[in-house]
């Protein structure tokens, strides 16, 4: 479970979800609340113009009989789809009202600001759980001051908003799970083509460099795996020169001793001759100064790997160097009964 968490494909569709979280947090934020605000603004601005028009025609109709009044605001009220009352300058309640429901104007704060600024004044209030659009009209007539009210309630326009933020929560999860699916998904194949290349540096590590490193991606992994390809085919012609050396090394070493065995063997015999002898142990020393050479240069070619050394090219006299093994092999070619 903890390599789970810890593992390329978890990551990156984990990363995939958070920029897509943030992106539908950032359109909820900017589409939620301004969508909420300009649906109140446009039912203020209604409700605004209602009322001044109104304003207008309801300072005609007598106050000495409410029955005017209240078939005033019971006509327009139908008309512009929203509850009037007409109240007092005193504030204690309508004395006309198009709604037969509990009277919410009384102190009103919107109507007493409109009274003291003696003009239009429009917001929102909460009356219990509910939010209204409202607009206070002051005006005057020859029997005093009054406050036209209108109001209408939000539940419309908010379910409208409510119905948007749902909808805006659905496409989010929505779109946050397939993300999720998609990101890991695209992170999976994203991660096997790593663990290919994983596998690929294990079996050079190991050794192997028969099977080919492939990725047909043209991205940074391909570029990755063109890179372990060169390597690969690097260290194999490496390897391949490793044991060519040590195959040469082991023949070089191998020729002077069989040399030197050669001559040993024949010293063994009692009927040699002195002069005979002599010229045995001067071939036996050529022999020894040929393996003290053949170490040193094993010992230059270290150096000249490690880049300590170098190599200055010179002629080499190849009759001289034929006459040398000639020299070297001709009493093993005599008693063995060999032309060399």
């Amino acid at each position: 479970m903890s390599r789970f968490f810890h593992s390329v494909g978890t990551r990156l569709s984990l990363a995939l979800v958070l920029v897509v979280g943030i992106s539908l947090g950032i359109v909820y934020l900017a589409v939620v609340p301004s969508l909420q605000s300009r649906l109140e603004h446009a039912r203020l601005a209604q409700l605004s113009r209602a009322a001044r028009d109104l304003s207008r025609r309801v300072v005609k109709v007598t106050v000495a009989y409410p029955t005017p009044l209240q078939d005033f605001a019971d006509t327009e009220s139908r008309d512009i789809g929203a509850r009037i009352a007409i109240l007092p300058s005193t504030l204690t309640g309508p004395i006309a009202d198009s709604s037969s429901s509990p009277a919410q104007f009384t102190n009103d704060p919107l109507a007493a600001k409109a009274l003291a600024d003696g003009r239009l004044e429009s917001g929102t209030v909460v009356h219990g759980e509910r939010r209204f659009a409202e607009v206070a009209a002051p005006y005057v007539n020859g029997t005093g001051t009054y406050v036209l009210m209108l109001s209408d309630s939000l539940d419309s326009q908010l379910g409208s908003v409510h119905l948007v933020q749902r909808r805006v929560l659905q496409s989010a999860a929505a779109a946050l799970l397939i993300s999720l699916l998609l990101g890991y998904g695209g992170a999976w194949i994203f991660a096997r083509r790593i663990r290919r290349l994983e596998q690929a540096a294990e079996r050079i590590a190991g050794g192997r460099f028969d099977e080919p490193v492939h990725d047909s991606g043209g991205d940074e992994l391909g570029d990755l795996a063109v890179a372990f390809e060169r390597m690969r085919v690097r260290l194999a012609q490496l390897d391949d020169a490793r044991r060519e050396f040590v195959a040469n090394a082991s023949h070089e070493l191998r020729t002077p001793l069989f040399s030197l065995a050669g001559f040993l063997e024949l010293m063994d015999d009692g009927d040699m001759d002195e002069q005979t002898r002599l010229e045995f142990l001067d071939s036996m020393r050529d022999q020894v100064r040929r393996l003290t050479k053949l170490a040193s240069d094993l010992l230059d070619l270290s150096r000249l790997d490690a880049g300590r050394m170098t190599v200055d090219r010179e002629p080499v006299d190849l009759a001289a160097l034929a006459g040398e093994l000639v020299g070297e092999f001709g009493s093993a070619a005599r008693a063995s009964k060999h032309v060399l």
